[in-house]
């Protein structure tokens, strides 16, 4: 029910997500789609002034006198343009630097460009009969208009990714808060039958039964104790001391040496090296190890070599727990530590979750796939900062 309940919960966040993006892109398309008809229609109507000035100056000519070249070189108009005559020189010019002007290569270029964005108009003057070209270019306003598709495109982006990393922020946090309350509630509830099992030890002893076995059902009860511990501090501050790595690790491996199938071997050098310390946790980083060691049992599905390998350079104590299992898939080296995510009929895709939060946010360290290939095995490290002096 919980697994399904948290698939319904991703897939609904998956489809509010892509609602969101086709919602954008629509108007990203309506946007371009109305400014683009505005963009014509702006460059047409400047095109149909351009040639009306063109017919009035052909008529009237372009003298100082003529109110209309007043009109047209005044301050609202905005459409720089030269007019030349048949050997391309200036006769009248507008928006156009002086330095421009006063340079034959630089005005050719400009000449060349005006040409390229407005196809020239032709005049004959009625006057003189003479040709004149009149070269122009787009006013302020239509060349605004012209790059805004850019800037509206950086903003949509800049929108999507701020909504995309919104979406992600909401989904982990509420995830997280499904993760601390289903531990602290599965905390609560073996709280009870853990106090009762104790009584039940305590009655056993004063029994004459094997009282092997008793403290071996004391052992386990401890150990489920531990758990307990454990998932009442997810959520909670957590505060780290210094621990020798070797023996914290060593204590995991011990109880499940004794607790494993005859066909399967556990391989551990840590207790034949010089003490290596670090910050630690011991309740929850022996929770990481022990559900480490878990998966690489379930892995081996009763016959194979766990091998758990100590190792440390000047920064770094590594933890490598490698078993010679069925191995995980390249594709999800990185899938396995998230939540929900399990190959298991009966898994709830927590544990390597909850592992990778206890290492990663707690311990300020790093947890991941080394290397694994199916049907020969998988190794999994967890990487500590050493502890120095």
């Amino acid at each position: 029910m919980f697994k399904q309940r948290l698939r319904d919960s991703i897939l609904h966040s998956f489809r509010n997500r892509i609602a969101v993006i086709v919602v954008w892109v629509l108007l990203c398309i309506v946007s371009f789609g109305v400014l683009s008809l505005i963009v014509k229609q702006l460059r047409e109507k400047e095109q149909y002034y351009v040639s009306i000035w063109s017919y009035a100056m052909s008529q009237y000519g372009m003298g100082d006198n003529n109110p209309l070249i007043e009109l047209i070189v005044n301050k609202k108009n905005t459409i720089p343009f030269i007019i030349t005559d048949e050997r391309l020189q200036v006769k009248f010019s507008h928006l156009i630097p002086d330095k421009i002007l006063h340079n034959p290569d630089l005005l050719r270029k400009k000449i060349d460009h005006l040409a390229s964005v407005n196809e020239p108009i032709t005049f004959l003057s009625s006057m003189s009969g003479a040709r004149f070209f009149v070269f122009f270019g787009k006013s302020k306003l239509l060349n605004l208009l012209t790059f805004f598709p850019l800037f509206q495109i950086i903003a949509f982006a800049a929108l999507m990714w701020v909504g995309i990393f919104a979406f992600r922020y909401a989904k982990v946090t509420e995830q997280d808060r499904v993760w601390v309350g289903l531990a602290k509630e599965t905390a609560h509830q073996l709280g009870t039958p853990t106090s009762s099992l104790l009584g039940w030890v305590e009655y056993l002893r004063n029994q004459p039964i094997d009282q092997r076995a008793v403290e071996e059902i004391n052992k386990d009860l401890a150990h489920l104790m531990k758990i307990v511990d454990r998932f009442s501090k997810i959520g909670s501050s957590t505060p780290l001391r210094p621990e020798v790595v070797n023996e914290i690790v060593g204590e995991s491996v011990m109880y499940f040496r004794t607790r494993i199938p005859k066909n399967v071997e556990i391989r551990y050098n840590g207790l034949a090296m010089a003490p290596i310390r670090a910050m630690i946790n011991p309740a929850l980083f022996e929770w990481v190890i022990e559900n480490l060691l878990k998966n690489a049992l379930d892995a081996l599905q009763g016959k194979g070599l766990i091998d758990v390998t100590l190792s440390d350079d000047d920064h770094y104590v590594y933890i490598d727990v490698r078993d010679t299992g069925k191995g995980i898939p390249k594709a999800n080296f990185k899938k396995i530590f998230e939540p929900g995510f399990t190959t298991k009929t009966r898994g709830w895709g927590l544990g390597l979750s909850l592992s990778r939060r206890v290492i990663e946010e707690y311990h300020k360290g790093k947890i991941y796939v080394v290397d694994s290939e199916i049907g020969r095995g998988s190794t999994i490290r967890v990487a500590l900062k050493i502890l120095h002096g």
